[in-house]
């Protein structure tokens, strides 16, 4: 888990400028700990004055598979669509990514093992358990 802080980019795949809803909640909760994070949404240019980028495929560093290594992605979306973002980050270099509860793909453990990614899932939450995971990262 404390692979998942230890990364120099971020990315919330599920973004949304409805402040009601999860997605929104949680790009704000990296803002609020001054930690730079692009929204990914394709249908947004902007979510909380952050430019927005359609998928992980389009962030500008993409194209960089070690820059790719060093991004965490947390992931609020359906699961049948957390499934296909499981598989663009691997596809792409992502190593670690963090399902929200909800979000969590059918199978999403054999599925990240089966890719070799390290995922968050079933359970943790980063609007709570993101601070104390974030200072244990830092120490």
């Amino acid at each position: 888990m404390s692979g998942f802080f230890a990364s120099t980019r971020y990315a919330v795949v599920g973004a949304s400028a409805n402040k009601s809803k999860y997605g929104n909640k949680v790009l704000c909760w990296y803002l609020q700990h001054n930690i730079s994070a692009v929204p990914i949404n394709p249908t947004s240019t902007h979510i909380e004055n952050v430019a927005c980028s359609p998928s992980l495929s389009e962030l500008e560093w993409a194209k960089n598979r070690e820059e790719m290594q060093k991004t965490s992605v947390s992931v609020i979306t359906p699961p049948r669509v957390s499934a296909l973002v499981l598989q663009e980050a691997a596809k792409l270099g992502v190593k670690h990514l963090w399902f929200q509860p909800g979000s969590e793909p059918e199978n999403m453990k054999q599925l990240a093992e089966d890719l070799d990614v390290c995922v968050i899932g079933n359970g943790p939450c980063i609007l709570i358990d993101g601070p104390s995971m974030l200072n244990r990262a830092r120490l």
